[in-house]
């Protein structure tokens, strides 16, 4: 004999079917609104992105220098002049060269998947239907439109939305003053918020910023790294682009996982229009052993503290990062995941029975300060 079902338990049930879908869709359409009001403001808030960014890899010598008796405005002003001294020195000794070579290098990357695609239609794979020619006639048309551009945009510095000089001023003054003023901010913050979120929102800043410094400065150096490696591996096989290739390399070390793959791919065309099959197998196996040293050496000794995401959960972060804003989507989209986990992370943590109570925070990182 079948069990009755229970009307009440099924009105209860659907009560609270309908309790949360309502909440749900109030969460989505206050996420959709925050995101409008960002792209409506993001003119403002892209340099202010790039300073906190800048903020992060220029923070510990201004700190360096703060704890050793220099003036906030001093320490603040001697490393953002500094900085701004090398990264001219960067546009003048390799961004210049790549951008004059880019035309050359997407010239190569075409060349080098029709030459995959000749190898495909014959034996043994003799592939040569037309959906796969098509698609290669796509790809190559789409490399050929994008590399050149990607390739100016990486060596000018500068965002691919707004005006390039005025972003770039922007974030270098906003920089100085979060050097300058930023461990007031949380302080401040914390003056302005009643009750609880006094504690909760400036612990949360502090987890976000560790977090967006510890992700900028470790993908920076091992980006060097992989660069200097995969670099000086091409400049032994005899490898033509071996400046524009290494600095794709670092640049790509921002987007985890798909910026690697596409740097290689690049790197492996280049060799095979150039040097022949031989050759770029090498420079496969030669990026392949950096990116395991990468992943099992270098990344565990730099960053001493991970994101906490899962592969895949990165992977996904860049995929739609990059389908909602493009390479800058790309290069926000993982940590901004990560500062999303971090917040998620702090609320289980206060919604757990034995969840810590929550502290002020005595040396807040330097994030921006309000008058």
């Amino acid at each position: 004999m079948s069990a009755t079902l229970s009307s009440t338990k099924a009105a209860g049930a659907l009560r609270t079917a309908a309790r949360v879908s309502a909440e749900s869709l109030l969460v989505l359409l206050m996420a959709g609104v925050t995101l409008w009001i960002v792209g409506r403001m993001w003119s403002v808030v892209w340099p202010l992105v790039v300073g906190l960014l800048l903020t992060t890899l220029t923070w510990p010598l201004t700190r360096f220098l703060r704890r050793h008796g220099w003036p906030p405005a001093l320490a603040a002003a001697v490393v953002t002049v500094a900085f701004v001294l090398v990264v001219v020195g960067i546009v003048a000794l390799i961004a210049v060269p790549v951008a004059s070579q880019s035309g050359e290098l997407s010239k190569g990357v075409v060349e080098g998947i029709q030459r995959l695609r000749e190898w495909a239609a014959g034996p043994p794979l003799n592939i040569g239907d037309d959906q796969i020619s098509g698609a290669l006639d796509t790809a190559m048309a789409r490399v050929q439109d994008s590399i050149g551009s990607m390739v100016t945009a990486v060596a000018t510095g500068v965002g691919t939305v707004f005006n390039g000089v005025v972003t770039a001023f922007l974030a270098l003054f906003l920089m100085f003053f979060f050097l300058k003023d930023g461990p007031r901010f949380l302080p401040w913050l914390a003056r302005q918020l009643p009750g609880r979120l006094a504690v909760d929102v400036p612990a949360v800043a502090e987890r976000s910023w560790e977090t967006l410094g510890a992700f900028v400065r470790s993908q920076a150096f091992v980006g060097l790294l992989d660069a200097v490696f995969i670099g000086l591996g091409l400049w032994i096989l005899g490898v033509p682009l071996v400046l524009p290739l290494a600095v794709l390399t670092f640049v790509s070390a921002f987007v985890p996982i798909v910026g690697a793959l596409f740097a290689g791919l690049v790197a492996v065309l280049i060799a095979l229009v150039s040097n022949g099959i031989t050759d770029a197998l090498i420079v496969l196996a030669i990026i392949v052993v950096v990116q395991q040293l990468e992943g099992n050496v270098f990344q565990p000794m730099i960053q001493s503290r991970g994101l906490g995401l899962h592969a895949a959960v990165v992977l996904l972060a860049v995929t739609l990062g990059g389908s909602l804003a493009g390479i800058v989507g790309s290069l926000l989209a993982v940590p901004l995941a990560a500062m999303i986990a971090v917040f998620w992370k702090y609320v289980r943590e206060q919604l757990s029975e034995e969840g810590p109570e929550p502290e002020p925070a005595e040396a807040p990182a330097p994030v921006p300060v309000t008058s």
